[in-house]
């Protein structure tokens, strides 16, 4: 393994995207490797990357768990493996283009100019959301609003999924103790980056709604956000490694 660079993604019925999402990211600059996180698909994801993987030995790799386990478990299970791994800089993307991939290496850029959690932003320059009715679009911006005021987290996009994590804060963060699965794991990931002192930096991005494959948003993920961020004003925060 030579990449420093780890895209994670989670998938749950993406056979639309899941070969082509595999082959833009592949195709960049800059050797990224990829770990897709599969949660049961019935409609054979993870089959398609397990056959994309005899074409991109060692820089393609699958995780498969049995069932629905959420978002935020998902990345927990990557962020693990990634650092065992020895990996420097591991990435959140959405399989299914709503983060474009060309984006990936600003994210890296500013993560190797100094930045701990590099932002892929929908709110920091206006709203840059495409193809989302106003009414979700709203929610969402106001969302991130909440989550600023509560939290004093100085992030436009707190609720953002498109992200770049350096090594040394996701060594300082307790990830057994990261308790919120859908949006919420969003917002206390970033959090627990502000509050262990890691320097947040947000680039601006364009959001575009999925093309192929379902939405797997619910009303239930943003009741979990809502009242997981009160709980998080009042919990106490601690370096992992002790630093």
């Amino acid at each position: 393994m030579s990449s420093e660079k780890l895209v994670i993604i989670p998938t749950y019925n993406e056979k639309e995207n899941a070969e082509r999402i595999v082959r833009k990211v592949m195709a960049l600059n800059g050797d990224f490797h990829m770990l897709i996180i599969d949660d049961g698909s019935p409609d054979g994801t993870a089959q398609i990357v397990k056959k994309l993987q005899t074409e991109f030995q060692h820089r393609l790799h699958i995780i498969e768990r049995s069932g629905k386990q959420g978002l935020g478990t998902a990345y927990l299970t990557g962020f693990k493996w990634a650092l065992a791994h020895h990996y420097q800089y591991i990435f959140e993307m959405d399989a299914d283009f709503s983060h474009n991939p060309d984006d990936l290496p600003r994210l890296y850029e500013a993560a190797v100019n100094g930045a701990d959690v590099v932002i892929g932003s929908r709110y920091s320059n206006g709203i840059s959301v495409v193809n989302w009715p106003i009414g979700r679009v709203l929610m969402s911006y106001f969302a991130s609003k909440y989550v600023r005021f509560v939290l004093g987290v100085k992030v436009h996009d707190t609720t953002a999924g498109f992200i770049c994590y350096r090594r040394r804060i996701l060594e300082k963060i307790d990830l057994d103790h990261i308790h919120m699965k859908g949006y919420g794991f969003q917002i206390e990931m970033k959090y627990t980056a502000y509050k262990l002192a890691g320097k947040l930096q947000e680039i601006p991005v364009i959001f575009i709604d999925r093309k192929e494959g379902a939405s797997k948003m619910s009303g239930g993920i943003f009741s979990e956000a809502f009242w997981g961020v009160i709980k998080l004003r009042f919990r106490t925060i601690k370096n992992k490694t002790g630093a």
